[in-house]
């Protein structure tokens, strides 16, 4: 199932023929558009299993709109962290040591290890979104780069989950731009500016999509790719990254975890537009200022 948020936090289920059909009414509790309160969404990613007939027989009935016809949201709500892995494309380490090299003047060897990392919920945006770049990091002369990943979206969540269990506490799966300064700066900061974590169009649910182990990522930017590799190629597939998150952290319902960012890094600039597309997901635009 294709699950979106559009409009004021309407909650849609998107066709195969890429029209949304809204389902909100029948959740099983009241609707709150706020992301700081909106505990149906989170109810939602818990008991999605429970929820999926009544959700699919919604989408049968009600009305199909275009989705031309209304506006895309990010498709999590208030999420309680915004967790990343950092280095887990194996040509990403390598580019990285060039980067590090050419913005920082050296390379620091705790940034090459995979691990993960917080970013704040506040840097979350939806499809189309503006991304401006900070001042301070303009000022300063500091380099921001995109990193186009894939998104887990958690479902039940837990504690110490096992790797071979680790997939059904995993809703499902969605787009998300890692925005960052490259600085010598702690690296939660200079990736938590508002705006710098652009996810969407939707949420395709793991019924559909599986561990995510097999997903084309491409961006593009002004028609040039920018880039472009299989999920296949994560050094730590999703299993294995949702484990041993949960071994550091509770993993809560409605959080989100990207899986790292793929070679081809590189600087934005005001005025440019980022496409991104995941096969078997969709895709997503914003642009720079």
């Amino acid at each position: 199932m294709k699950l979106a948020l559009f409009d004021d936090n309407r909650l849609g289920v998107v066709t195969a023929d890429e029209t949304i059909v809204d389902v909100t009414d029948a959740l099983p509790g009241p609707h709150d558009p706020d992301p700081l309160t909106a505990g149906w969404w989170r109810g939602l990613c818990r008991d999605f299993a429970t929820l999926y007939g009544t959700l699919r027989a919604a989408a049968g009935t009600g009305p199909p709109r275009p989705l031309a016809d209304v506006v895309l949201r990010a498709p999590v709500l208030g999420p309680s962290k915004v967790l990343a892995a950092a280095m887990n494309y194996g040509e990403h380490v390598t580019e990285m040591h060039d980067v590090q090299e050419r913005t920082l003047g050296g390379v620091e060897a705790w940034m090459m290890n995979f691990d993960v990392f917080l970013k704040a919920p506040s840097s979350i945006v939806g499809p189309g979104a503006t991304i401006t770049l900070p001042p301070d990091a303009v000022a300063a002369g500091h380099e921001v780069h995109h990193e186009s990943e894939l998104v887990v979206v958690i479902g039940s969540g837990g504690k110490d989950i096992p790797v071979e269990k680790a997939m059904d506490a995993v809703l499902g799966f969605t787009a998300g731009l890692d925005i960052t300064v490259r600085s010598a700066a702690d690296r939660s900061r200079r990736k938590s500016y508002d705006g710098f974590s652009p996810l969407g169009p939707w949420l395709v649910t793991t019924d559909e999509i599986g561990d995510g182990s097999d997903l084309d990522i491409r961006l593009t930017c002004a028609g040039t790719v920018r880039q472009e590799v299989n999920t296949r190629d994560m050094l730590t597939p999703v299993p294995a990254i949702v484990a041993y998150a949960s071994s550091v952290m509770t993993l809560q319902p409605g959080d989100v975890l990207f899986t790292g960012a793929p070679p081809g890094v590189g600087p934005i600039a005001p005025g440019e537009r980022l496409d991104m597309t995941i096969s078997r997901i969709g895709s997503m635009s914003v642009t720079i200022a």
